[in-house]
């Protein structure tokens, strides 16, 4: 028999349950690609980063010249402080270390040729998190930083953020709840690279108005610049649990195509703020 006949549908056409799983297919494959292509964007970006502080700051050391910290952090190396140059050089240290594990530790392919990799990496990249940002935050309050209260409350957050997004994980993962694991490691992975996300995001906002607005860049403090302290691991957050939702079973196709059309311009917004900060910031300094 015909299926057309079944169906109600004309020969050579497709059914409406057919079109309605194809069009979902379609919509899940986009949200996937989006991902996929903001991921690689931020990890080129990371790992520009990444080779700018291990150039920058370890060379420094290698020169034998640590006060040239100072040209870029207040107050980096003080003489005469030698428990606090040497958490600063261990957070600089490990700050390399959680830019580029982080990210491999969100490689599929990682994950299913090396597994035993990928837990070590993940046993020691939570133990990283955690010092690096128990250690930045007590720089913050002992040494200070520019910027204003707000801006290091905000780190302050950012690090509660990091330890609980860090402890979630371990905790899934202990478990064997992989799927739940999964989701805080994203977190933590966000979260963790809040201070690159900053970066970019200045830069960013620089391009776009040519001119510094919204702070004073004198006292690195001003409206602008004490939102992005807070949104620089809150706005993450919110578009990774808005694709999380977007994933679910049941979404309708419009939610992932609006979704995946959203990651997609963020993903031009990382590669403009990359860019920004590499030749604004990271390349002059090397």
């Amino acid at each position: 028999m015909d299926s057309s006949i079944v169906t109600g549908t004309r020969p050579g056409t497709m059914s409406p349950v057919a079109a309605s799983r194809s069009k979902a297919d379609r919509a899940a494959g986009a949200l996937r690609l989006a991902a996929r292509g903001w991921f690689a964007v931020a990890a080129i970006g990371l790992s520009l980063f990444a080779v700018y502080v291990t150039l920058f700051y370890g060379g420094a050391v290698l020169r034998g010249e640590p006060a040239d910290w100072n040209k870029v952090l207040p107050k980096g190396y003080v003489a005469g402080e030698p428990l606090g140059n040497a958490v600063l050089a261990v957070h600089l240290a490990l700050a390399v270390f959680v830019t580029l594990g982080g990210a491999l530790q969100l490689v599929p392919q990682i994950r299913a040729a090396v597994p035993t990799l990928h837990r070590w990496i993940g046993r020691i990249y939570l133990l990283a998190v955690a010092v690096t940002s128990l250690g930045g935050t007590w720089l913050v309050w002992t040494r200070g930083t520019v910027g204003d209260l707000s801006q290091h409350i905000a780190i302050t957050l950012n690090a509660v953020f990091i330890i609980g997004c860090g402890l979630l994980a371990w905790r899934h993962a202990v478990r064997r709840r992989f799927d739940v694991h999964r989701r805080w490691a994203l977190r933590l992975f966000l979260v963790a690279n809040g201070v690159w996300f900053f970066r970019i995001g200045l830069m960013l906002w620089l391009l776009i108005w040519q001119r510094p607005v919204g702070f004073d860049p004198k006292t690195f403090a001003g409206p602008f610049l004490s939102f992005l302290s807070f949104a620089q691991y809150l706005l993450p957050l919110a578009v990774l649990e808005l694709y999380f939702f977007a994933q679910r079973p049941m979404r309708g196709a419009a939610l992932r195509f609006g979704v995946a059309a959203l990651l997609a311009l963020l993903t031009l917004s990382t590669a403009a703020g990359v860019f920004g900060a590499f030749m604004g910031m990271w390349l002059p300094r090397l």
